[in-house]
């Protein structure tokens, strides 16, 4: 709802944000005991890898926002929880559940309902595409991030990961709207630092199955604030196609358990 609201160019929202979340974090990282969690050179790749693939990730989600509807670009997004059922088999070596199976096939009925439902012409065909780009983003961070957990502190992956996203959006930014800036603190201090800070140290506990599934509770939420802010109301065939995603959360959560049945 932030981007939406602010009108500020998605590069320069998720620069400035990462640049305030750089200077926040290095004030606690170095200043802090935390400095001894600083890992050696070689191992810091994989924050920046992190920090690639956030890129792509987060100016996607962006820009689905701000040129889709609040439910369009968030239901797409999360496909994630979907593909990192399929992957993590093969790359996590979890179980394949049949209730992951059947989460998957309710899923893609329900994100062709969602599509068909929402508009989908020129006006929204690019952020609903954009929302797609963002989830399979998103299913490669918790990947990564479920794997570099294992051995890099969430402040670490965090802060290193930030600088590579400014890094990379440096050479883009070419004015800085310095009136903005109780933006770029808020979503410096949120978004890019609290919320992933707290991700990557949940991922170091759970699966990434049930990771990605407890985000699930974003889309419920944004869709929310989308109608009372924002005045977007899904249509029917819109939310039919959105409880099916979230039924197929639900299912892949519970097909994620110890004890669930193999397929």
């Amino acid at each position: 709802m932030v981007v939406r609201l602010s009108g500020i160019p998605v590069h320069i929202l998720i620069f400035c944000s990462c640049v305030v979340a750089v200077a926040l974090q290095g004030v606690i990282l170095f200043f802090t005991d935390h400095r001894k969690e600083i890992p050696r050179v070689p191992l810091l790749r994989y924050p920046a890898l992190l920090g690639v693939i956030g890129v792509l990730n987060t100016f996607s989600y962006f820009y689905a926002f701000m040129h889709t509807t609040i439910a369009n670009a968030v239901l797409t997004h999360y496909t994630a929880p979907l593909i990192v059922a399929c992957a993590a088999p093969l790359i996590l070596k979890e179980k394949v559940t049949k209730g992951i199976v059947m989460a998957l096939a309710i899923a893609s009925g329900g994100l062709w309902l969602m599509l068909n439902g929402f508009s989908f012409g020129d006006d929204h065909a690019a952020g609903i595409l954009a929302g797609l780009v963002s989830g399979i983003a998103y299913a490669a961070i918790i990947i990564a991030a479920r794997i570099f957990t294992q051995g890099l502190s969430p402040l670490v992956l965090t802060f290193f990961s930030n600088i590579v996203i400014v890094l990379v959006l440096l050479p883009f930014v070419k004015d800085v709207p310095m009136n903005a800036y109780w933006i770029f603190v808020l979503m410096g201090v949120v978004y890019s630092t609290v919320a992933p800070v707290l991700y990557y140290r949940g991922l170091s506990q759970v699966s990434a199955n049930r990771a990605a599934i407890l985000g699930y509770l974003e889309p419920v939420s944004a869709i929310i604030f989308g109608m009372l802010f924002l005045h977007e109301v899904p249509g029917l065939i819109s939310i039919a196609g959105g409880m099916l995603i979230l039924l197929s959360g639900y299912l892949t959560a519970k097909g994620s358990a110890p004890d669930a049945e193999t397929a």
